[in-house]
């Protein structure tokens, strides 16, 4: 078939540079996905956000609704979540995961030490999140 004979995976990932919107938080980030760690892990309710579809369109990543099932956290290139800065906000950053809050969050809550510049962006809408050349 076409993939043995390319050898695997014919998809080539691309990186996403995503800064902080208006009111926002942290960052930017550039998320590249690789082979084995390509989702973008959406936590957001109300099913796929647009920034989660946005990155993973302009990477080649799978979104994946985290609220509906669950994927080990090796697989994860990214979290998009909606949290206003109670515990999610905590989280994923204190697991050093990418994470993206579609609010315009600032480090707050339990887990607070944990939220870098480095592994967190907030404020962010689908237009803040674009193709790196």
């Amino acid at each position: 078939d076409i993939l043995t004979i390319y050898g695997g995976n014919t998809m080539a990932y691309k990186a996403v540079k995503i800064t902080k919107g208006r009111g926002g938080w942290g960052g930017p980030l550039t998320i590249k996905p690789q082979p084995g760690k390509d989702l973008i892990y959406c936590v957001t309710g109300g099913g796929i956000h647009p920034v989660a579809q946005r990155i993973a369109d302009l990477t080649g990543g799978k979104v994946f609704d985290g609220f509906r099932s669950s994927a080990p956290e090796k697989q994860i290139a990214c979290v998009v979540i909606d949290c206003g800065g109670t515990a999610r906000i905590g989280v994923y950053p204190m697991k050093r995961l990418p994470t993206i809050d579609v609010k315009a969050s600032s480090p707050s809550g339990p887990l607070m030490q944990f939220i870098k510049e480095d592994i967190f962006v907030s404020g962010v809408k689908p237009e803040d999140v674009k193709l790196v050349e």
